[in-house]
Formats: structure tokens, sequence, C-alpha cells
């Protein structure tokens, strides 16, 4: 039976990782693993801390009665408990389990989000480039996803996104540090967001949400802090997930922490954890969240990623590259030195490195570099950096 027009379409429009991946393989089997450089997927390679290890461990030799049961959709109390109490320290903001809910992932996060706040034909504002499966996240709820540009340096342009406001608008979606830019937003972007967002839902007599997107939270650079979303704007909700700071993509955990003070507090909780059971994901998966419960502080070795940034950032510039060096995630996006982000990929592909076209982000003109590889793998891949950018230019 074929697939759905709809998807068919989805399968072609967020296909280029996909392609990368592929080409890879293909390239990988022809010359070598070890000849291939292959910045294309954003997977941790970082082993979790030897404490998370021992965590994982410690759950599953737990001999407790009941342990593998069905539990509250919402997710273990006492998880739930561990990660207010996170929230609390960090960010400085009060907030207790009755305000969070543990998903399958920030994936799954977004998916209960959004369908528990979308009316059909409600309007998400997101800023570009962006992670490619947000518009399919807002369309799986019967929503429209509303691009709109952020500056040069990707910061917001908070004067689009009050543009872009409407009155069929439900939420605004961002992501910090961003995916595909490693750009954080400052405290002084969120604070004039959260005023636009105020004055408009005045204006048009309904509450929109801003939903922050913070898998890479804790990987950030320079001192740089990310602001607390849920003390600036009262109708907002977090959505993360334990795969990059932690280094668990594989265990898909996360979650969502809601505002307790937003507009219809109760009933939103209620929604969330109903459309937590309703989605199919029931509840999130058992073993990593009791493991996760003592082990929440811990951090991959941030200065990892940081060498490995800089190095990227200080070969490519020096080779003539133009790119904002990133505050956080593990990602470099530079422009692409010629106008067309995809024919520069192929180029850089015959030079057996493999990057993702800007243009898979909603960032023509772009290119991402996801740098959450191996030392090997960048020290091998600068001569061919270097080569492409010469031959365009020549």
């Amino acid at each position: 039976m074929p697939v759905s027009v709809k998807i068919a379409e989805f399968m072609e429009r967020s296909s280029w990782i996909r392609k990368m991946f592929e080409q890879g393989t293909l390239l990988k089997g022809l010359h070598g693993p070890e000849n291939v450089f292959d910045f294309s997927l954003g997977n941790p390679n970082l082993e979790p801390s030897a404490s998370v290890k021992k965590a994982i461990i410690n759950a599953a030799s737990d001999k407790s009665p009941s342990l593998h049961a069905y539990m509250p959709n919402s997710g273990l109390p006492a998880t739930r408990a561990a990660v207010a109490r996170k929230i609390t320290k960090e960010e400085g903001f009060q907030i207790d389990e009755k305000a969070i809910v543990m998903t399958v992932g920030a994936g799954g996060a977004l998916n209960v989000a959004l369908k528990t706040i979308l009316n059909p034909g409600d309007e998400v504002i997101i800023p570009k480039p962006f992670f490619v499966e947000y518009v399919f996240y807002v369309d799986n709820h019967g929503g429209k996803a509303i691009l709109v540009p952020t500056m040069a340096d990707f910061s917001l342009d908070i004067a689009a996104i009050q543009s872009a406001v409407t009155s069929s608008t439900a939420a605004v979606l961002i992501n910090s540090p961003n995916n595909p830019t490693g750009k954080v937003y400052s405290q002084t972007e969120i604070d004039e967001l959260a005023a636009v967002l105020r004055n408009k839902g005045s204006e048009f007599g309904r509450s929109i949400t801003l939903i922050s997107d913070e898998p890479y939270r804790g990987i950030i650079y320079d001192g740089i802090k990310v602001p607390s979303i849920l003390k600036a704007y009262t109708n907002s909700m977090v959505v993360t997930s334990f795969s990059k700071d932690l280094s668990l993509p594989g265990e898909r955990l996360g979650y969502i922490a809601m505002n307790p003070a937003m507009e219809n507090a109760q009933q939103t909780y209620d929604g969330l954890v109903l459309c937590n059971r309703i989605l199919g994901f029931v509840n999130a998966p058992a073993l990593i969240q009791r493991a996760v419960q003592t082990c929440l502080e811990d951090i991959v070795d941030i200065e990892v990623y940081k060498r490995r940034r800089d190095r990227l950032y200080e070969a490519l510039t020096g080779f003539g590259y133009d790119l904002v060096k990133p505050e956080g995630a593990f990602y470099l996006f530079p422009k692409s030195p010629i106008n067309d982000d995809v024919a520069f990929v192929n180029v850089l592909q015959k030079k057996l490195i493999l990057t993702v076209p800007g243009t898979g982000f909603g960032g023509p003109g772009y290119f991402r570099i996801a740098y959450c590889v191996s030392d090997e793998t960048i020290d091998g891949s600068l001569k061919g950096f270097e080569e492409a950018i010469k031959e365009v230019r020549s």
C-alpha cells in the first residue's frame, strides 16, 4: 500500500540528513570508514559519565517489587521531584513535581505539548534556521508552522516575530542553544520576546504559549548563560531531554516543565498527561527514569566539545569561511562560499567530507557541521575543507 501524499512530501522535505547518511555509508564502503569524515549526524560521541553508568546498573539490579509495572502517565513521582529540584536550583525558579511530565525524549515532549495546546488551524511561530522536524510536529496536531527570519548572527528578530503574530497564533517555539547554529538567545532577547507575547496576547484576547526546546542547555561555552524561560514568561513550557548533556540519546528520556502559574494551569497539566498517554507513549521508560534520579547534575565533559569547536572554528575561519562562533550545542553553521549550499556540500563530498545543506534547516546558503565526532575526524578533514573553498573560489 503506498504512503499518503502528505507523508511522501514530508519524506522528501526531511531527506537531507538521511541522504547524507546514505551517501556516507556508500563512501565508507568505497574508501574505508577511516578515510571518510562524517559531520552529518548530531549523535553525541562522548560516553556517559561513570556515575551515570553506575546509576543505570543499580536501577537494573534493584529487586524491589513492581519496578516494571505501569506507573502514573506523568512519570515516576520521585523522578519528577528530582527534576523539579534541579530546575529550582539552576534557574532560581520555584517549581515542583506537579508541573513536570516525564516524556519519551524531547521529540515526544514537543508532540505532547503541541497536541495539548493546538486547535486545528492554530499557528506556531518558529525562528529559522530550525530543527527540521518542528514543522512536521506542528502538522501532526493540526497546526500551521509560521517561519520567521533571525538576525545575521542568528539572534532573534523580535520585530519579525511581532509582525508574524496574529489572532491565530497559539505558540512560539524556540530552540536555545540552537540546532543548527549553536546560538544561545540572550536574556534581553527573551525579555523582549516575552513582552511581545504578553502585549499581543492581550491585543488578541488569547494566551500565547512560549515553548523552549532545550536539549543542549547544559552544553554551553565561554561563560554564556541560558536564560530561564519559565522565569521570563508565565505562559511557558520547557521541553528537553537527557540525550545531550548525559549522552543518553538512545534511552529516550525527556520531560516537559510548565510554568505552574500559566493560564488554566491545572487543565493544561492534565492535558499534557492525557496526551502523553493517547499519543501512544503511555509513560516514559521506567528503568532510565529510576536511574537518572541520582545523577541529574552530571554532565559530559564539555571541554571536549569546546576544544573541537575551537579547533574547527579557527581552522575554517583561517581558510576563509564566514561563520558565527557558536555559544552552545555542538554544531557550526558556516556560510557556503557559493550561493548554492547543496552544490557546495557536494564539493565537500568529493573531498570525503559529509555535512548537511542549510536548506534542510530553513537556512539556505549555509551548511551544518556536527562536531560531536572524534578529534581524528576533525584533523583528517581540514585539508579537504581548505581545498574545497579554494576550488570554488578559483
